[in-house]
């Protein structure tokens, strides 16, 4: 069985992809303006580390126009949500045994 140490997951090793992350785990859906002002980032870091998320598979991009103006929306999918978990867990444990 591994440690609790070896089960976090290097994805969420950014203070950013937490948040990002965190932020999801608890909206439906956000769009990169709101995401970007509830996790104090540029658009450069936040782009980057969306576009991480959305490679491994744990964020899902929604493209789509409100009115004439383009409005992309980011959702955390199944796989993702239970990654999250994961190491959270294990963060979790690790406060545990050292308590």
């Amino acid at each position: 069985m591994k440690k609790p140490i070896e089960q976090l997951n290097k994805i969420f090793d950014s203070r950013l992809r937490i948040g990002i992350m965190s932020a999801l785990m608890v909206n439906d859906n956000l769009n990169f303006n709101d995401l970007k002002a509830l996790i104090n980032a540029t658009d450069g870091n936040l782009a980057t580390h969306l576009k991480t998320l959305e490679d491994n598979k744990y964020v899902k991009v929604h493209k789509g126009f409100v009115g004439r103006k383009t409005n992309t929306t980011y959702s955390i999918t199944t796989s993702g949500e239970k990654a999250f978990r994961l190491h959270l867990d294990a963060l979790e444990e690790i406060i545990k045994t050292l308590s």
